[in-house]
């Protein structure tokens, strides 16, 4: 009889315990819950550009002084204080430049009204591309910016300013279509000189844009998606972003 009270008492306890804590414990549970939930559909992706970076310090672009196609000297200092950016490409080449410049074009195009927006694009076969040559290959692209400079001299110089100055893979092989070998990418500079990139899903700076693959194409034969779009988003941040001393 004893034992029989007791487990009553003990189904009561019990009872009591799940009808007052029990919503509360819930309570708690569900508001933690939503209130994390908040946290995640709140954060916001930063979406700023990187600065690229060399031993800790933010790179900026080197120095340099090239004939354009007007005959005229351009150096490093004719882009200052506007987004621009450098390609480096041959006249004559059969493979990559003719979609790496209609994209260019097309980008041309799209900011036509910006006058702080310019392109530099080095010639890997100065010999050739002689300001005359770049004159007509203008022409030929419909390149109309004031600021997208097509760029010749001295080969040693040039070869220098993609490989070590930019880290763009530019060389003379004969044994490729063209005789030239590159690596048909886009690099993007802001206002100040420093080269600038959006992250990649890891994080990690893209560093380039690859600028043969067009905007109508989603990815190429390898696999790579398309960048042309992306840049542009890219260069409009850069556009609105003031320049601090």
């Amino acid at each position: 009889m004893k034992n029989k009270y007791t487990y009553i008492w003990i189904s009561l306890v019990i009872l009591i315990f799940g009808i007052i804590f029990i919503p509360k414990i819930v309570k708690r549970i569900s508001a933690d819950s939503i209130t994390q939930q908040d946290r995640l559909h709140n954060t916001t992706p930063d979406t700023s550009l990187s600065f690229i970076t060399l031993n800790g310090e933010k790179r900026r672009i080197p120095n340099f002084s090239f004939y354009n196609q007007d005959s005229l000297l351009i150096s490093q200092k004719d882009y200052e204080g506007k987004v621009f950016l450098v390609e480096f490409f041959f006249t004559t080449c059969p493979t990559i430049c003719p979609v790496m410049n209609k994209n260019l074009v097309d980008i041309q195009n799209e900011f036509r009204d910006f006058e702080n927006f310019g392109i530099a694009s080095f010639t890997i076969n100065p010999e050739y591309d002689t300001p005359l040559v770049l004159k007509e290959y203008a022409e030929e692209y419909g390149i109309t910016n004031m600021d997208w400079h097509l760029l010749t001299g001295d080969s040693e110089k040039i070869y220098d300013l993609a490989n070590n100055g930019f880290n763009i893979f530019a060389m003379e092989n004969l044994n490729v279509p063209g005789g030239f070998e590159h690596s048909g990418l886009f690099a993007l500079v802001d206002k100040q000189g420093y080269i600038r990139s959006r992250r990649d899903d890891f994080g990690n700076p893209i560093i380039y844009y690859r600028g043969m693959i067009s905007e109508s194409q989603l990815e190429n034969e390898h696999g790579e998606k398309e960048q042309i779009k992306i840049l542009k988003e890219d260069i409009r941040k850069l556009l609105k972003e003031n320049v601090s001393g």
